[in-house]
């Protein structure tokens, strides 16, 4: 039997590769159910030292999730599919602008314990020369090449549901979902190749409203 790739082993892969990769992963979409739908930016930027993504550390003075990890992103606009949302957010958050062109593909949708669907959005926007980040939004911005995506995750049980929780070493920090959900099924597929899913990850208690 083949033994499994450890983590942070993968080759990192070229943009041609990430978007066969993720032309060849069956994204799966789930109903609304009442909920309201969102759209994230898995948004990959290349400076020539290799591709690497961009995690946010939201404002303290939001009214929800201030202080957590997140990748930039929020509700779907009336009119809105999910790519001209990721791309809005991305601009209003960064101040990046791009275009539909730079759009690779998505990954599964997943469902928050605060009432969103979330779809995530892969987009691939090269050199960038300068952020500008929100401040109303976002407290920092930390660019985190393909090879430190490449980590063992973590599963813990919580009493309050019988889902394991997730939890990405990142930064010094956990990540959890659910943005650690998106990142670590990015990570399986772009760089491993793995149809790994993520719906049944669970948040942390402190991400449940």
């Amino acid at each position: 039997m083949p033994e499994e790739p450890r983590p942070g082993s993968a080759q990192v892969p070229t943009r041609d590769e990430i978007a066969d990769r993720l032309r060849r992963f069956p994204a799966e979409s789930l109903p609304a159910r009442g909920l309201r739908a969102a759209a994230v930016a898995v948004a990959l930027v290349d400076h020539g030292d290799g591709p690497g993504i961009w995690l946010t550390e939201r404002a303290a003075t939001l009214r929800t999730h201030a202080g957590q990890f997140a990748l930039p992103g929020g509700r779907i606009d009336p009119g809105e599919d999910a790519e001209q949302a990721a791309l809005r957010e991305l601009h209003e958050e960064l101040g990046v602008r791009a275009g539909p062109e730079t759009v690779l593909g998505r990954l599964d949708d997943y469902a928050t314990r605060s009432g969103y669907v979330i779809t995530p959005v892969v987009l691939w926007v090269g050199s960038v020369d300068r952020l500008e980040p929100n401040p109303a939004e976002v407290a920092r911005v930390h660019r985190i090449g393909l090879p430190e995506l490449d980590v063992a995750p973590r599963f813990v049980s919580i009493p309050e549901s019988d889902r394991p929780v997730i939890q990405l070493p990142l930064l010094g920090v956990l990540v959890h979902a659910p943005t650690a959900a998106v990142v670590h099924q990015f990570t399986e597929v772009v760089l491993h190749g793995r149809h790994t899913r993520v719906a049944d990850l669970e948040q942390p208690v402190f991400a449940w409203g």
